[in-house]
């Protein structure tokens, strides 16, 4: 039998990531130089989870995830528990902004579950029954890695199709409800997405998830053709940071999946009224329907000093109540997800 779970109007909920608590911080520090056993870090991310939920059910945020507490990276995570991948060292981002970027030197190797254990945990300890989980998915982990053993980019993403479907299935008979794929990589070469997309899909076959994926970078234009192609439910993108301006593009490329609608500005460290983001979602519900609109920050609150990403958090969910308030007087209550 199937599951099913009720979520009110416009359900809302978070990208992934969230600031790390400034004690987790110094606990990996002491543990990178041998100072903090693994045991003793284990239990320091175990207990950042914790105070990351609380923040969330304390913002009202509907669907909580466990911020990537454990995570530096998005990608270089992943690689490392992959087999195939070697680290060389840092490769410079932007400004001093570094990450480990990881280059594939032998077959790759679906080495076990990578994220199960963390789904468990955030499923045991939250207060929401519908938790959500992020996987980086396999066209952006391939293009943000060095290739030195696949004949093309494309044998490449397809190895990673396998890996990211493995690990699904894991999730899948684990419990899990909600799976997001982040590909922010997607747009940005224009000449690989017919292929990517197809990729894309081996990783989600065989899989009864509700799944979603999200994007952040590029050219909408790019993808949204492809949008009815790729086998996810919902699209999270982008939307505060454009100024909301490719809400126009939803309409033009006729886009009838649901919509995770960026309302509040990562990038930005100015706190939006609970009036703009509702005035925002007002402006969305005018080509998606209710039924069809979640509501999200633009990305991952990661790089915000915490206090900031909470009160981000907190004028979303309370200028999604406002409209949530004007669409309940036209009869709509909830959503409901089944798997």
């Amino acid at each position: 039998m199937g599951r099913e779970y009720r979520l009110p109007i416009l359900p809302t909920t978070v990208i992934g990531s969230y600031p790390r608590p400034k004690w987790l911080r110094e606990a990996i520090r002491l543990y990178r130089r041998g100072r903090l056993s693994e045991k003793a870090l284990k239990e320091a991310m175990d207990d950042a989870v914790i105070v990351v939920l609380k923040d969330q059910e304390r913002a009202g945020i509907d669907i909580p995830s466990d911020g990537e507490q454990r995570r530096d990276e998005m990608v270089e995570y992943f690689a490392e528990r992959i087999g195939g991948f070697k680290f060389y060292g840092p490769v410079r981002v932007w400004g001093n902004a570094y990450f480990r970027k990881p280059a594939v030197v032998g077959p790759l190797e679906y080495r076990g579950a990578i994220v199960v254990k963390e789904y468990e945990y955030l499923q045991r300890v939250s207060y929401s029954p519908v938790v959500k989980v992020t996987i980086t998915g396999p066209y952006t982990i391939a293009d943000w890695s060095f290739n030195e053993y696949y004949p093309s980019k494309e044998d490449l993403v397809l190895e990673l199709a396998k890996i990211v479907n493995a690990e699904l299935k894991a999730l899948e008979k684990a419990g899990a409800v909600f799976v997001q794929i982040d590909e922010p990589a997607l747009p940005t070469h224009e000449d690989e997405i017919e292929w990517a997309v197809e990729a894309i899909n081996r990783a989600l076959e065989g899989v009864n998830l509700k799944l979603g994926m999200h994007i952040c970078y590029g050219a909408y234009e790019r993808v949204l053709p492809c949008f009815d192609k790729l086998n996810v439910t919902q699209f999270a993108l982008e939307f505060a940071n454009r100024r909301f301006k490719d809400l126009d593009l939803l309409k033009e490329y006729g886009f009838d999946k649901e919509l995770g609608f960026g309302v509040v500005d990562v990038h930005n460290r100015r706190v939006e009224s609970p009036q703009e983001v509702a005035e925002a979602i007002r402006r969305a519900l005018k080509i998606v329907p209710p039924e069809k609109l979640y509501i999200n920050p633009d990305c991952g609150l990661k790089l915000l000093p915490r206090n900031i990403a909470f009160e981000k958090m907190k004028v979303m969910v309370e200028g999604t109540r406002i409209v949530r308030e004007e669409l309940r007087k036209e009869g709509y209550e909830e959503v409901v997800i089944r798997v």
